[in-house]
């Protein structure tokens, strides 16, 4: 059995993140022309997680891009998935953008998901509209969701029926979302939008845990069967998880490796190529006085117990709290300065004011002034990215 102690795995997650120098980790560090550098990011993590929420002046999937991308238009982002984009959008990490080339993969999660996961047949019981939605979609062309046809009730999960009808056809296969415009999908038939050549290769789920996980390996540097699993949702599956890491450590593609740090002992998985990496990166020295935002959703975050195993950072969401039962803010941004996260700031950008207002400030202790530094230069980067003036209580320590 392999080891790695916390310095180390924590600096091999910084690599895989794309959060160190790009002479390290070869992934890019400009924005160049195009998209080519965004959608080089998307694929090598094998997602990009959407979400609505765009109170801090970007939306989640924007955020991940240009915490890595200098240069990136922030407007970009919300237009890598257009007619011809090398992604589609399906059931992922969450829903996500994801490289077409593992639509195959995820034949099993379609097959499963003809019950949807929140609606269970809502199909069959709904079958007329269903094959109306259908026609209309083959015979108009692709349709908006915010042109689907039906009254709905109040609040944000009450949604039309033919709004419900329409997402069961994307999670099912059946449909596909050709594009998004402002944040809103558009239908279309799957034959419209993903190629015959990957619609028709399904990949059997024994091939598809494989690529998967190695993929999401690749990404995380150091991982738990957990972590590993939580990346692609891989719920009820337990034995053939475990089936397909054996074929990966088989195969030479991936090893067992424990985290080791005090007397705590934490199996999980490494590649090859990645432990050979180690020494090596125990001799960088990443700058502690330069910070960058990153979304709670990064990546690098989601998994909050492995957060707290590595960086020793309570990593909290607090969206969904009453105002007066939260402890940091409502849709905080960890701040990365080196190889710690240092502190968490709750931004609210106004496109009236062209203000970007810092309503809270949390530094981490043991941190110095460096890390206060590396606070100011984010928030600085993140207001001159968004176009937007940062106030002074912005940058007041």
């Amino acid at each position: 059995m392999h080891t790695l102690d916390r310095r180390g795995a924590r600096r091999l997650a910084l690599l895989r993140a794309g959060l160190l120098k790009p002479e390290w980790t070869g992934l890019p560090r400009r924005a160049g022309r195009g998209r080519g550098a965004a959608l080089k990011l998307v694929d090598h993590f094998g997602y990009l997680q959407l979400d609505t929420v765009s109170v801090s002046g970007a939306r989640s999937h924007a955020l991940v891009l240009l915490s890595r991308l200098e240069g990136l238009n922030p407007t970009l982002p919300e237009q890598l998935l257009q007619p011809g984009s090398p992604l589609f959008e399906y059931w992922g990490h969450e829903a996500c953008w994801m490289p077409l080339d593992l639509y195959p993969a995820f034949a099993f999660r379609r097959a499963a998901f003809r019950l949807h996961p929140w609606w269970k047949d809502v199909l069959g019981a709904n079958k007329e509209l269903a094959d109306a939605l259908m026609r209309r979609i083959a015979d108009e062309g692709a349709l908006r969701s915010v042109d689907l046809e039906g009254e709905g009730g109040q609040g944000w999960w009450k949604w039309k029926l033919s709004k419900k009808v329409a997402a069961a056809l994307w999670s099912s296969g059946e449909l596909a979302i050709g594009e998004r415009s402002g944040f809103q999908r558009t239908f279309d038939l799957t034959e419209r939008v993903i190629p015959a050549a990957l619609r028709e290769a399904p990949l059997p789920m024994a091939d598809a845990l494989p690529l998967l996980l190695e993929r999401a390996l690749a990404g995380h540097g150091w991982a738990t069967e957990s972590t590993l699993r939580s990346t692609w949702r891989l719920r009820r599956c337990g034995p053939q998880v475990k089936a397909a890491l054996a074929r990966l450590q088989e195969e030479g593609k991936a090893l067992p490796c424990s985290l080791v740090h005090g007397s705590s002992r934490t199996r999980g998985w490494i590649r090859p190529q990645d432990l050979e990496r180690v020494d090596d990166l125990r001799r960088l020295r990443p700058r502690s006085d330069r910070g960058v935002l990153l979304s709670p959703f990064d990546p690098l975050l989601w998994d909050r117990a492995r957060v707290q195993r590595l960086f020793g950072f309570e990593q909290l969401l607090e969206i969904f709290k009453p105002a007066a039962k939260r402890r940091w803010g409502y849709y905080c941004l960890p701040v990365l300065a080196g190889e710690h996260l240092v502190a968490r700031v709750d931004l609210k950008a106004n496109r009236r004011t062209q203000r970007l207002r810092v309503l809270s400030r949390h530094h981490e202790e043991g941190h110095g002034e460096a890390a206060q530094e590396a606070t100011r230069l984010a928030l600085r980067r993140q207001a001159r990215i968004l176009g937007l003036g940062l106030g002074l209580e912005g940058l007041d320590s």
